[in-house]
C-alpha cells in the first residue's frame, strides 16, 4: 500500500505533521497562536490541498470550488439540526453531498477545457450561490444563514442527552469542538494531516502519474487510446470532497452556514493560495493558505499604534514619517500588502513559496527534492 512512498516522502510527512501539531508554539512569535486562527489555517489548508489535486496535477483551473465548501457547510449544519451534535455524521454527510455536487458539475464542465472549463465552473458556483441566497431559503435561510435553534429536533441526541437551556455545541463524543479551544484546532489539525497524507499518496500513485500526463499533453494521450475523462472527473470529485470536508469543518468549529461562503471571491482565494504557495507541490498550497489567512486575520489588525510601538527606537520625526507610510499597508490596507507580496512572488518566484525554499535548500546542497513540483513549470493546462 505504501510502496510508492520514498524515504524523503516519509520525512516530509513527519516534518509536516510535527509542524502542524506544534503550530501553537511555532506561530506564537507571529501573534497567530490562538485556536480560532489556527483552525482557519487547517481548514483552508485542506481546501487548498484538494484544489491542488485538480489544478496542480491536471492543469484544469476551476473558479467554482467555493460551491463545494458551501454545500459541505449546509449539509453539516442540517445534520446538527436534525440528528446529533456529534461532528462525525455531519462531516461524512457534508463530504458525501459535496462529492455528489462535484460529480454533477464536473460531468458537465469537463466537456470543455481551458478557459471554457473555468467559466463553466464559475457559472455553476454563482448558480449555487444565488440558489442558496434567494431560491432555497427554506433550506438555507437565505441571507441570514442557516443556524442552530432551540426548536431543532436533534433526534439522536434527544434519545440519550437531556437538552440544556442554551444552544448545544458541536462535539466529538463529549470533546467540545466548537468552543473555540484547542480541542477544535487539534481536530482540524488531524484532519489536515490525514488529507496531506492522502494527497501525497495520490501524487505518488499511478493515478497521479496519469493526471500529470493529462496536464503535459492530453491530445497525445487521446491519440494513444486513453480515455482521459474518467481520470479528470475522478480528480474533480476528489477535489470537491476535500472542499466539502473543509466546509464541514467550518460548520463544526462554528455551527452556521451562509451563502457568502459560495461567492466567487472565495473560489478566487483558493486559486491565490495555490499559486502563492506553489502549484503542483505538496506543502505549497498549505503555506499559501496560511500566508493569506494570516494577512486577513492578523496583519489586518495592525494599527498606527502597533507601528509606533515597533518603531519607537527611531527619532520622533523619522518615526512619524515611517509610520505614515507603513500605515497605508496595514489595517484596512492589508490587501495592498498582500497584492505586493503576490506580485513579487509571481515575478521572481514563479514556482511560489516552495520555489524559494528549494533555492535556499539548494544553496546548502539539499536540492529541495522532498517536495518537488508535480510537473515542469512549462507544462500548460490541457486543451
Amino acid at each position: 500500500m505504501f510502496g510508492n512512498l520514498s524515504r524523503n516522502d516519509w520525512l516530509l510527512f513527519a516534518g509536516f505533521s510535527i509542524a502542524v501539531l506544534t503550530a501553537p508554539v511555532i506561530l506564537q512569535p507571529l501573534g497567530a497562536a490562538y485556536p480560532a486562527i489556527l483552525e482557519k489555517f487547517c481548514i483552508f489548508g485542506i481546501f487548498a490541498l484538494g484544489f491542488n489535486i485538480l489544478f496542480g496535477l491536471t492543469g484544469y483551473l476551476s473558479f467554482g470550488h467555493a460551491a463545494f465548501i458551501g454545500v459541505g457547510s449546509y449539509a453539516a449544519v442540517w445534520m446538527f439540526k436534525l440528528l446529533t451534535m456529534n461532528v462525525l455524521p455531519a462531516i461524512i454527510f457534508g463530504m458525501v453531498m459535496a462529492g455528489f455536487f462535484a460529480v454533477v458539475i464536473g460531468y458537465v464542465s469537463l466537456r470543455r477545457s481551458g478557459i471554457y472549463f473555468s467559466i463553466l465552473t464559475l457559472a455553476f458556483a454563482q448558480m449555487c450561490y444565488n440558489t442558496a441566497y434567494s431560491v432555497l431559503t427554506p433550506l438555507t435561510n437565505g441571507e441570514t444563514g442557516l443556524q442552530l435553534t432551540l426548536r431543532d429536533p436533534r433526534i439522536v441526541d434527544a434519545m440519550f442527552i437531556t437538552p440544556g437551556s442554551g444552544l448545544p455545541r458541536a462535539s466529538l463524543f463529549g470533546l467540545d469542538i466548537s468552543g473555540g479551544g484547542f480541542a477544535g484546532f487539534y481536530f482540524c489539525a488531524v484532519a489536515l494531516i490525514v488529507c496531506f497524507f492522502l494527497s501525497m499518496r495520490i501524487f505518488r500513485s499511478p493515478f497521479g502519474m496519469m493526471l500529470r500526463a493529462i496536464k503535459s499533453n492530453q491530445h497525445r494521450m487521446r491519440y494513444t487510446g486513453f480515455n482521459t475523462r474518467p481520470y479528470l472527473l475522478s480528480a474533480f470529485v476528489i477535489s470537491g470532497v476535500y472542499a466539502g470536508l473543509a466546509g464541514s469543518l467550518m460548520a463544526a468549529t462554528d455551527p452556521l452556514a451562509g451563502a457568502e461562503r459560495m461567492q466567487w471571491t472565495a473560489s478566487g482565494e483558493v486559486v491565490l493560495m495555490t499559486i502563492l504557495g506553489g502549484v503542483g507541490t505538496l506543502v505549497g498550497p498549505v503555506l499559501g493558505a496560511v500566508v493569506i489567512k494570516y494577512f486577513e486575520n492578523i496583519f489586518s489588525s495592525f494599527s498606527e499604534r502597533t507601528l509606533h510601538g515597533v518603531l519607537g527606537f527611531l527619532p520622533d520625526g523619522i518615526e512619524n514619517a515611517v509610520v505614515e507610510v507603513l500605515s497605508l499597508f496595514v489595517g484596512d490596507g492589508w490587501n495592498l500588502t498582500l497584492g505586493a507580496v503576490f506580485m513579487l512572488i509571481v515575478i521572481f518566484l514563479p514556482g511560489g513559496i516552495m520555489e524559494g525554499i528549494r533555492r535556499i535548500m539548494g544553496m546548502f546542497g539539499k536540492g529541495g527534492r522532498g517536495d518537488r513540483p508535480a510537473v515542469a513549470n512549462q507544462a500548460q493546462a490541457a486543451e
